[in-house]
């Protein structure tokens, strides 16, 4: 499944070359990453390490292009109102195990403070049902992250 989606996208693009249509889904997973890390109203250093991680998690991509690569997806989330592009293109280059694993970095991001604001609940409840996850694979995704941070 990952070594489908590394072949993908061996070449990253910038959110920027990408068309405002179609991003990348390494970049529309960032965008989603970064949305929830903003649900809060804030974007501290633990979010973004947190982010980082995940990137290079899901994507194996190289420490030099992990700023870039967020600096893009928080522009990209500045003019966007909406989920449903950057969910659509995730949804569309992804197998089900691996939107599912992506649900269970959400939920890391979302509790890398420790805590579970609102707004962050509802965001990442939200990009489920827009990536076609079940809430019992989203449930179980939850659960796995709050042990993967030892929560």
């Amino acid at each position: 499944m990952l070594d489908a989606l590394k072949s993908f996208i061996s070449e990253p693009r910038k959110i920027s070359e990408a068309s405002p249509q179609e991003p990348t889904v390494q970049s529309a997973a960032a965008a989603l990453l970064v949305e929830a890390a903003m649900a809060d109203g804030t974007f501290d250093e633990q979010e973004r390490a947190q982010v980082k991680d995940v990137l290079v998690h899901l994507f194996s991509l190289p420490e030099d292009n992990l700023d870039g690569i967020i600096t893009d997806a928080e522009e990209a989330v500045a003019k966007s109102n909406q989920l449903y592009g950057f969910a659509r293109t995730v949804r569309d280059n992804l197998d089900y195990d691996g939107r599912v694993e992506l649900m269970q970095m959400l939920w890391e991001v979302v509790y890398s403070d420790g805590q579970l604001d609102d707004f962050e609940a509802n965001l990442v409840r939200r990009v489920s049902g827009l990536l076609y996850v079940t809430d019992q694979d989203s449930g179980r995704a939850r659960k796995a992250a709050l042990e993967q941070l030892g929560l």
